[in-house]
């Protein structure tokens, strides 16, 4: 395919910027099949460069315009873009004898080592974390030279009374070319336009939402909106400019989620980065409920403060979520209990982070300035509160995923880490509810303990995913994240620390 594609171009003899002219921002709507669906380019590009390289550009250019460019090397295009590839695992940069402070390595370089990989590999029998990386580093290279033998991008084509589609280095066929080349100086692009426009003709233009979704950003926007709803619930006596940038905060949310939703067709709830979207909003939606029926504005200024982390880890962190949409394995298929099962437990999080904030909230002010213990202990109640919706719906969760666990593997219980965990909260804080509701945890003792037990919660949620990584929920695993539980872990215990030393008289 590429020397007949070579002597096409020596046939129709367009020059090569013509060729540069393809990679043009129309390309972003350009229909392509990955992944089991259909999506639009300007997806595909930004999620193979960011899987790559780590980054959604490549030597300034644009995901779309690096994958475009890429993808004309296959075709005698002298293009050199400077790729590296990302590598997460401190132990398999030393193998691959890389610098101790790079994070990447040039993608020539690994080319070259690609039967070093593989001897290495071969050798490995634990299914480790130093097994896994090296596993990915190898996928990233073949998903690299996918992109650059043209067999990555495919392009709808009619097949009798069909569409089908194909990879670019069999749709750019000689007679194709010839005819386009007729009807435009630019015969690839002519080519590719029609295609997109036959697809959009059969099958309508709906894979264009995802282009919106990602284009729009905005969950950025319902960041922004909901970090002015805090200042201006705290710096004005007027709650209504508050009250209105909150629900602003939450109609972006929920467009936000409604379009994921419509693309995936499945609930918001099927990996870390899903789960931490669905929980921060949750726990916005859990606030206004509460502080409708107590008529206390700190649970909505609370529900605010972690919405506001939620929306923060979902921008910045992506090192550790990933905001892709990629098809479920076979367990999650069942929509039911997907969405009855996780949304429950999800929501527990939410609700028990409600408490997490106020609990950590009051500790630092009694720490730094003067609270009566009448206050003291009327925040304790208020959290009180939270950790009964928390609580109630944990339970609930768990018994359907038992349900789920006897429909899917055949048993209710397995003593599988994350159920295990689960189990291990849910315990914590009943202990820590019964002690309150007998009087026999004092208010100082219970805010501390409500505080402190927002951990465990960290370590059902993240820490079986980064830290022990096994059990029958691999399937929603995701590879580093330790530094960053770790560190929340130093932080928590910091605050515990400082919040419950006595003032000096």
């Amino acid at each position: 395919m590429l020397k007949t594609f070579l002597s096409l171009l020596l046939l129709i003899s367009f020059s090569a910027q013509a060729q540069m002219d393809l990679c043009n921002p129309d390309l972003e709507k350009q229909p392509v099949q990955a992944g089991g669906r259909v999506k639009p380019l300007y997806v595909l590009a930004e999620e193979t460069i960011k899987f790559v390289t780590g980054d959604s550009k490549v030597d300034n250019l644009s995901a779309t315009d690096a994958f475009c460019k890429l993808t004309l090397k296959a075709f005698g295009m002298p293009l050199n873009l400077p790729i590296k590839v990302k590598v997460d695992h401190v132990d398999v940069r030393k193998f691959l004898g890389m610098d101790e402070n790079s994070t990447s390595i040039a993608v020539d370089t690994l080319i070259g080592k690609v039967g070093e990989i593989e001897t290495e590999l071969a050798q490995l029998k634990e299914n480790n974390s130093y097994k896994k990386e090296l596993n990915r580093v190898n996928q990233r290279l073949r998903t690299y030279g996918a992109v650059v033998e043209a067999r990555a991008w495919t392009v709808p084509v009619q097949k009798g009374d069909k569409l089908d589609f194909v990879p670019i280095a069999e749709f750019l066929t000689e007679t194709r070319m010839k005819e386009a080349k007729e009807k435009s100086d630019n015969p690839v692009k002519y080519a590719l336009n029609e295609a997109r426009e036959l697809y959009t003709r059969v099958q309508g233009d709906d894979y264009l939402l995802e282009l919106k979704y990602f284009k729009w950003n905005l969950f950025l926007w319902a960041m922004l909106s909901a970090i002015m709803a805090i200042l201006l619930l705290f710096g004005l006596k007027n709650k209504t400019p508050g009250l209105i940038f909150t629900a602003l905060s939450i109609i972006l949310q929920v467009i936000s989620m409604t379009m994921r939703v419509m693309i995936s067709g499945r609930a918001p709830v099927t990996n870390m980065y899903e789960t931490v979207m669905f929980s921060g909003f949750g726990a916005l939606i859990i606030s206004c409920i509460i502080t409708l029926y107590r008529k206390e504005i700190i649970f909505l200024l609370a529900g605010l403060a972690y919405n506001v982390l939620s929306l923060m880890m979902m921008r910045f962190a992506h090192g550790m979520l990933d905001a892709g949409i990629s098809p479920l394995v076979p367990v999650l298929r069942d929509n039911f209990w997907l969405s009855t099962h996780v949304t429950t437990i999800i929501l527990s999080y939410a609700a028990l982070a409600l408490s997490w904030i106020l609990a950590n909230a009051i500790l630092i002010r009694s720490r730094f300035f003067e609270v009566s213990s009448k206050e003291y202990r009327y925040q304790a109640d208020l959290i009180y509160s939270s950790i009964k919706f928390g609580v109630v719906l944990l339970a609930a969760g768990i018994i359907l995923g038992g349900v789920w666990a006897d429909y899917s593997w055949g048993r209710f219980w397995g003593w599988d880490p994350k159920e295990t965990w689960s189990l291990i909260v849910l315990l914590i804080y009943m202990a820590i509810l019964h002690g309150r509701y007998t009087s026999w945890i004092p208010a100082h003792r219970f805010v501390a303990l409500v505080a402190g037990a927002f951990m465990s919660v960290m370590m059902a949620w993240f820490g079986v995913n980064y830290i022990l990584a096994s059990g029958l929920h691999s399937y929603g695993f995701s590879e580093g994240g330790a530094i960053f539980l770790g560190s929340f872990f130093a932080v928590q215990i910091a605050i515990l620390l400082i919040g419950t030393i006595k003032k000096k008289a």
